[in-house]
């Protein structure tokens, strides 16, 4: 899913440290892929992780080449005199001895002195450590499994009860999550690989046994590899539990057994009066980070227990929410409960997975973004969504014994008790904020399109803007985030999408005076070019990465007096993301979305099958010129259209 990188704008400060990196980093594309081209049915013969040490690291572009891309990507979204002053402030900045060249010394600094890659700690600071916005719809992203293969649901649940379909299906997506975590411990899960070359594993060490803690002044992640955990957090009626899952030497149990402990969780809630309940403190973090990080010290402080339940919720392998209620089996409505929850109830927002079961059986996951992006719980999603109905594990025994489920105890004062109670209007307002709709498209999907001989992705970015163009009369900055796994340690990049390309084909494509044949050869144009930013920004060679490592070796004396690349209005429009855009195909087994990154912007997922696509479209609705129902229409005429047209 695509990182609101627009909130780098307003949470990067101008450090003083001075950083380092390697000029051996500079290495051709074309050697790389030449050198690192391995077969694919030797990399599924190696452990997870055994071509790490052939993966290359990640190149620091030349200040011309990320420059020239730059300057480029602002001719469309900029008025001639606004370009023009950008291109002042941006040869002044790459002028022989300026202030580019002293920058680009220190990321060169920086990489001789990093492990793995010169970007890792900025990105992961800047982009989401740093960010003290709340992480729910902000940064963390959703996902909706598809219905079981039969397409069956429980029918109307009386609301307030659990199911035993629920607590079924949810100890099967347990017992295939247990399966996928023992796979990338053991290093059983082969290693991943394009026709370029290996892929870089790391961030599958990132997603079980995860959780970002909040602190200040930036929060921080803990994990482990392999995993250590034998216990997962499971929470129903806002209350939580400690439920063991794996025995001694990680040995399994049957499904029917992890059932049992689901329902020993709903039993003991059953039967205690709510009176008694442990205040909500999970909704805490849906708050602000800096609110949620001097409350948690606060819990720590007060009681060896918070320490502990702290420990127990922060270390477990992944969280897993029990609702008594279903939402309608409308889809436009049943997402926004894997979104927010619809109060922020129920949840723990701060765990990197969390597994979300209706009591009707639907199922899907709420993901914290910052330790792996969307490619990978993708990856795990659709491994263990595709087994179903699950079968147990070859090793499962029934006589193994597991401790029965222990409920997670808070201790709270009157301060404790007002910030829950003072959170709870404020993540009410940002949950009513969120206008989210889905559109399922069933007329074409990736086989026609590749029939057409065109790339599906760059198809639907141009569907996007001709979808933004027809609905605003003008372009805007887009963001499609791309992968850069092909080296080291490697997470995202930003493709701009919105090009000269772009914007003449979407021009000329309503224009009933331009010939047809003119029309397809400005979409052609605009697609190749698409592709051309797309490996660009693919093999280390984007533009956004490059620039924020950049302006964070700036040091406060030089600010002022030289950042003008940064300090020019330019450099905020063309980072202001009105569209955020991010591809997870094929979305056979699940489909998600996430929140726009701007407040008068959208945030378009897209999943694109054989014969389907299905996005999820959001805004905000304090926006008044953002409408996601009509952005969705929009879309559909636009793909109905350029159907027509090829």
């Amino acid at each position: 899913m695509a990182f609101p990188s627009s909130r780098i704008l307003v949470s990067l400060p101008f450090p003083r440290r001075v950083f380092k990196e390697a000029s051996r980093t500079r290495i051709a594309t074309s050697s790389l892929i030449r050198y690192y081209a391995i077969d694919a049915s030797v990399l599924d013969k190696l452990k997870t992780f055994s071509n790490q040490n052939i993966i290359p690291r990640l190149p620091i572009p030349t200040l011309q080449e990320t420059t020239t891309r730059y300057r480029k990507s602002l001719a469309p979204i900029l008025t001639s005199e606004e370009y023009d002053r950008a291109s002042v402030a941006i040869d002044d900045f790459i002028r022989p001895g300026g202030l580019g060249e002293v920058l680009q010394e220190r990321l060169y600094e920086i990489d001789k002195s990093e492990k793995y890659n010169w970007l890792e700690k900025i990105w992961l600071n800047k982009a989401y450590l740093e960010w003290r916005e709340p992480s729910l719809i902000n940064v963390n992203w959703w996902c909706e499994f598809r219905d079981p293969v039969t397409g069956i649901l429980k029918e109307n649940p009386q609301k307030g009860q659990i199911t035993d379909f629920q607590t079924n299906r949810a100890a099967g997506f347990i017992s295939n999550l247990l399966n996928f975590n023992e796979s990338i411990n053991n290093e059983t899960f082969p290693p991943e690989s394009t026709r370029q070359g290996p892929l870089c594993m790391s961030q599958y060490k990132n997603q079980f046994g995860t959780t970002r803690i909040a602190d200040s002044p930036a929060d921080r992640i803990i994990t482990s590899w392999p995993t250590t955990a034998k216990h997962i957090i499971v929470l129903f009626r806002d209350q939580i539990f400690k439920v063991q899952v794996l025995g001694e030497g990680n040995a399994r149990v049957p499904i029917k057994e992890i059932e049992k402990q689901l329902r020993a969780v709903v039993e003991q809630v059953d039967n205690t009066n709510s009176t008694d309940f442990q205040r909500s403190v999970g909704l805490l973090t849906g708050e602000h980070r800096d609110i949620w990080a001097t409350a948690r010290k606060k819990l720590e402080s007060l009681s060896p227990e918070n320490k502990s339940t702290l420990e127990a919720i922060d270390s477990s392998l992944f969280a897993v929410a029990l609702d008594d209620y279903s939402t309608d089996t409308n889809i436009d409505i049943s997402h926004h409960n894997l979104f927010h929850a619809f109060n922020g109830r129920n949840r723990w927002f701060d765990k990197s997975l969390q597994l979300i079961v209706q009591s009707n059986g639907r199922a899907g996951v709420n993901g914290e973004h910052s330790p792996a992006d969307a490619v990978i719980p993708g990856r795990i999603f659709d491994d263990v969504v595709s087994k179903e109905p699950v079968q147990d594990p070859d090793n499962a025994s029934s006589s193994i014994s597991l401790l029965p489920p222990q409920l997670l105890k808070w201790v709270t004062d009157s301060s404790i008790d007002e910030t829950i109670e003072l959170a709870k209007p404020k993540i009410q307002a940002a949950i009513d904020n969120v206008d989210s709709v889905l559109l399922h498209y069933y007329e074409y999907g990736s086989d026609w399109l590749k029939s057409v001989k065109l790339s599906p992705d760059a198809f639907v970015q141009m569907a996007l803007q001709l979808t933004y163009q027809r609905h605003y009369g003008q372009p805007t900055a887009t963001y499609e985030s791309a992968s850069t796994r092909a080296f080291l340690h490697g997470r995202t990049e930003t493709v701009r999408s919105c090009s000269l390309e772009s914007v003449a084909f979407v021009k000329a494509f309503d224009d009933k005076d331009i010939p047809k044949p003119q029309k397809l050869e400005l979409f052609q144009k605009a697609i190749k070019n698409h592709l051309e930013y797309m490996i660009s920004a693919s093999t280390g060679k984007g533009v956004d990465r490059h620039l924020l490592g950049l302006r964070t070796q700036i040091q406060s004396d030089e600010e002022r007096a030289q950042a003008h690349i940064f300090t020019d209005p330019s450099y905020l429009k063309s980072m202001y993301f009105k569209l955020s855009t991010s591809n997870m195909s094929p979305g056979d087994n699940f489909y998600g979305g996430f929140g726009a990154v701007v407040p008068e912007g959208y945030g378009v997922n897209y999943a694109i099958g054989k014969g389907n696509m299905k996005f999820s479209v959001s805004s905000y609705k304090k926006a008044t010129e953002t409408d996601s129902t009509a952005f969705r229409k929009t879309l559909k005429n636009a793909l109905d259209d350029l159907r027509a047209a090829l």
